[in-house]
């Protein structure tokens, strides 16, 4: 054999590799969903939960965000069917996460209400006691995105707003809402939310307000091309970020088929890749469908760090006695 300088080459790469010590299988990183999973998939191994979560007036706690103020007890903003047909949105406080004390109602219309202190972001979602506060939420009727902001936290358990913007439906006729404040920076307010895509099924926006005055919307395609290859067929709904284990991940519904409440999954997106992947959660009873999610963290009532999950159980996938809204949270 001729040794040519290619070959030559080739001989001293290998020997080379012979005499590198054997670091065993490389493993792939996983994914935030797949994090997410195994902390909080399974509820049967929570360190503490509610099912079917209501404040003391027993008005249920719907679509509930908990929010964490650096001082002062546990925030969450929710909504309720009430005698009157419509959606009430609310506020109330508790110390334990079990026992929930509402302070205000927002009125008629309110829904899927969103909650951040400004100058936070999606790792200081309680921002200062004393600072301003920013709510969204979706009104109707023309449901359409509405934004108001409170002075300080005792202005907002009373409901005392100091500015206000209505926000003019631009990417759908018919409907646009499910908040979500992802920043919230000086008077500059950045939230996700959907819009009824041609008057048919809910997609993916995201928006920018500045001043509470000027309004910027525009499509997030590319969440709702992720969300769709995992097989949903019917409405890509609420969402929330969250940072874990210093991954970015958007938990978001979706529902695999139209007009289906039972249908209701949650997925895990990546916005760095632009990928989703189904999120399982197991319950004590075995509910299948869950929607409206929410993800935070924050200081336990026992004093540790913990992840706090809220989601929905539609009562059309719920198992006996899991219906509504479920609360749990699991130390870090």
């Amino acid at each position: 054999m001729i040794l040519t300088p290619r070959l030559v080459l080739y001989a001293a790469l290998a020997a080379l590799v012979a005499f590198l010590p054997d670091a065993g299988p490389v493993l792939a990183q996983p994914s935030a969903a797949a994090r997410f999973t195994r902390l909080a998939g399974d509820v049967r191994e929570a360190d503490g939960h509610l099912y079917d979560a209501r404040d003391d007036t027993g008005r249920t706690m719907d679509a509930a965000q908990i929010v964490q103020p650096p001082s002062g007890p546990y925030l969450a903003v929710y909504h309720t069917t009430l005698g009157d047909g419509r959606f009430h949105a609310a506020i109330a406080i508790s110390t334990d996460l079990r026992t929930w004390h509402r302070r205000h109602d927002f009125g008629p219309g309110t829904s899927q209400p969103s909650l951040a202190a400004e100058d936070s972001g999606p790792e200081d979602s309680g921002g200062d006691d004393s600072g301003d506060w920013v709510l969204a939420y979706e009104k109707d009727p023309d449901n359409h995105l509405e934004l108001r902001s409170y002075p300080g936290l005792a202005d907002l358990l009373a409901g005392r707003r100091e500015r206000a913007f209505d926000a003019p439906r631009t990417l759908s006729r018919c409907a646009e809402g499910t908040p979500d404040i992802t920043s919230a920076h000086g008077t500059t307010v950045e939230l996700t939310g959907h819009y009824r895509a041609r008057c048919d099924t809910d997609r993916q926006l995201t928006a920018v307000l500045h001043g509470f005055r000027a309004w910027r919307t525009r499509p997030d395609q590319r969440l709702d091309h992720a969300v769709r290859a995992c097989g949903p067929r019917g409405n890509i709904g609420d969402r929330t970020f969250l940072r874990l284990a210093g991954q970015d991940l958007v938990l978001i519904e979706g529902q695999l088929r139209p007009d289906d409440f039972g249908s209701w999954r949650l997925y895990g997106y990546d916005p760095r890749l632009g990928r989703a992947e189904p999120v399982a959660v197991r319950t004590h009873r075995g509910s299948h469908a869950f929607a409206n999610p929410s993800a935070t963290t924050i200081t336990a009532p026992d004093g540790r760090r913990a992840l706090l999950v809220s989601v929905f159980v539609p009562r059309e996938g719920a198992a006996p006695g899991e219906a509504g809204e479920l609360l749990y949270w699991r130390d870090l």
